[in-house]
């Protein structure tokens, strides 16, 4: 299954606002079971949220974030995921 990392452009969010969108996530994903949030971080400075989602294809991420009312500025598949364990 491709690998995906989502750029969303936010307002300030509240903790309580953010654990809603989360909420909302959730249970669209629950009709989703091909679309996996992996999870996510966020960015008060930058007003962003880099998200990490299994998918099978860009289609769903966007169908996902339109079902939860989640905004997608891009959508970049993972081509190859390293660490620095894999060069010691």
């Amino acid at each position: 299954m491709p690998r995906y990392v989502i750029e969303r452009t936010v307002p300030a969010l509240s903790r309580e606002e953010l654990a809603a969108a989360a909420r909302r996530s959730i249970a669209v994903l629950e009709g989703m079971p091909e679309v996996r949030w992996i999870r996510s971080y966020v960015s008060d400075a930058e007003g962003k949220i880099y998200c990490e989602y299994d998918a099978p294809s860009p289609e769903a991420i966007r169908e996902h974030a339109r079902r939860a009312g989640l905004p997608v500025d891009r959508i970049a598949e993972v081509a190859l995921e390293i660490s620095p364990a894999m060069f010691v």
